[in-house]
């Protein structure tokens, strides 16, 4: 049996560079989306079990925050070369725990590999700098501290890429880590945390509690030895997250929902705006926050962009998730199916026209495109988060960024044009944190400030701007004596 698919297998949590028990000695069952079968038996972490970590991860920043700029490097790129090195490994977890499909699973390895090199790369950026000072003979420089202990709450539908972003640059700025995964990925993060032990990482500076995030996120966002949280989930939750920080004055990174508009103008290349339509959309199966649900079509073309997009979606392969023309797989739980579900027929009984997809082929939603979708259904505004997206024709420019703004998301945005005035014009009037021309709105690089605006977020990610999140300034003076 392939080891990944094994179903006998346990994941403990990890504290102090070592597999521990949960406390409670409970553990529940990790599914296999694409049957609900059993995947592995999880810890089930509880608030002491928080505690522990966050105890281990404290004890271990009094030695890491003073780790040599050149060891950080050297452990994280050791990393990198081991995620290379165990591809199929983390590939074949990737596909049996959350349901990716093989091209999906290549792309989380690929940007891994590359986050930890970005990554083992700011450990020599950072820098302060020296100024002036109005005072005679004072030497006045800045310097950058590490803050101490990092929580990181991670999502289901991207865990190594989040898993490995919101751990790699806590490392390389001389943070440690506590780890909160997915309850649906847990496995990834566990597989990780073994990856940094071999590369060298210290023991306590990686930690690792897996649970249940509504009965135990609270213990840890709000422990008394945390500096800083970050957090990549939907706006509900990132919002409570953000009023649990607040008042303790600690540092919150929020990366949340999106409601994502692609805007299609009459001069467009429809052929490239369609296949960045699909990609945007269907892309794990609409798991994904920068996913392209609302789709504004300047009204001259609309009817024959729907018919080719429509044709796309049908085409696209639900096959074995390991074959790579594979785009479409399972959602990930019951609940999520229920949501996809329930958006779609509130959708068809208000009216609206289903002109592609609606069924359901076991826990897979064919890919599903609208039209004549309006206020009053709840698909219109809220997030799917599963393969539904809807097509508005719109009159002009003008129009279309009126309704690209009418929502309090504000992550990712992209417009398909050939006139560079309207592109420009339309990057700079768009409410949102990121904006593509002429490319989907689904992209992301290890280095660049990622994040949105309104209910899609607070703060960017990245590894570069991370350096000014997980770092603090401090101001250094040296009276000189008298010439």
């Amino acid at each position: 049996m392939n080891e990944s698919r094994r179903t006998d297998r346990t994941i403990d949590l990890w504290i102090g560079g070592e597999r521990v028990a949960p406390s409670s000695g409970r553990y529940f069952v990790d599914r296999n989306p694409e049957d609900d079968s059993p995947y592995a038996r999880v810890a089930e972490g509880s608030a002491d079990d928080i505690d522990r970590a966050v105890q281990s991860a404290h004890a271990a920043f009094a030695a890491y925050g003073k780790t040599l700029a050149a060891e950080r490097e050297a452990w994280l790129c050791r990393a990198a070369a081991l995620v290379e090195q165990y591809r199929d490994e983390f590939v074949d977890i990737l596909i049996d725990e959350v349901g990716s499909p093989f091209g999906k699973a290549q792309f989380e390895v690929n940007y891994a590999v590359s986050c930890l090199r970005a990554a083992a790369g700011v450990a020599r950026r950072i820098a302060g700098q020296t100024m002036p000072s109005d005072m005679p003979g004072r030497f006045s420089m800045t310097v950058r501290e590490p803050l101490g202990v990092v929580a990181g709450i991670t999502p289901f539908n991207v865990p190594l890429l989040k898993n490995v972003k919101l751990s790699s640059s806590p490392l390389a700025t001389g943070n440690t880590v506590v780890m909160l995964a997915s309850e649906e990925a847990p496995m990834v993060a566990s597989r990780l945390a073994e990856v940094y032990r071999e590369a060298g990482v210290p023991a306590g500076a990686f930690n690792l509690v897996t649970g249940f995030g509504h009965q135990i996120g609270d213990a840890l966002t709000t422990h008394p030895l945390v500096k800083a949280v970050m957090f990549t989930g939907s706006s509900r939750v990132g919002r409570h997250i953000g009023g649990l920080c607040g008042p303790l004055l600690r540092r919150a990174l929020l990366e949340l929902g999106g409601k994502s508009p692609l805007v299609v103008l009459a001069d467009a290349d429809l052929d490239a705006a369609v296949d960045a339509a699909a990609f945007g959309q269907f892309f794990f199966q609409g798991q994904a926050c920068m996913a392209s649900s609302r789709i504004y079509v300047e009204q001259s073309v609309a009817e024959e962009f729907s018919r080719r997009f429509k044709a796309k979606a049908e085409a696209l392969g639900m096959g074995d998730l390991r074959d790579p023309d594979t785009w479409v797989g399972p959602i990930i739980s019951e609940r999520q199916r229920q949501r996809v579900r329930t958006h779609i027929e509130d959708a068809r009984l208000k009216g609206a026209t289903v002109l592609a997809g609606g069924e359901w082929i076991g826990n897979r939603c064919r890919p599903t495109i609208l039209t004549g979708v309006d206020d009053s259904m709840t698909v219109c505004r809220e997030e799917t988060f599963g393969p539904v997206t809807s097509i508005y024709p719109v009159a002009d420019l003008d129009e279309a960024i009126a309704r690209a703004n009418d929502t309090d998301y504000g992550l990712s945005a992209a417009i398909f044009t050939r006139d560079i005035t309207k592109a420009l014009l339309f990057s700079r009037r768009v409410r949102s944190g990121m904006v593509h021309i002429n490319a989907p709105t689904i992209h992301d690089e290890p280095h660049v400030p990622f994040g949105g605006v309104g209910d899609s977020g607070f703060g960017r990610e990245g590894t570069d701007i991370d350096v000014d999140t997980l770092t603090e300034w401090k101001w250094v003076t040296i009276q000189l004596p008298p010439a």
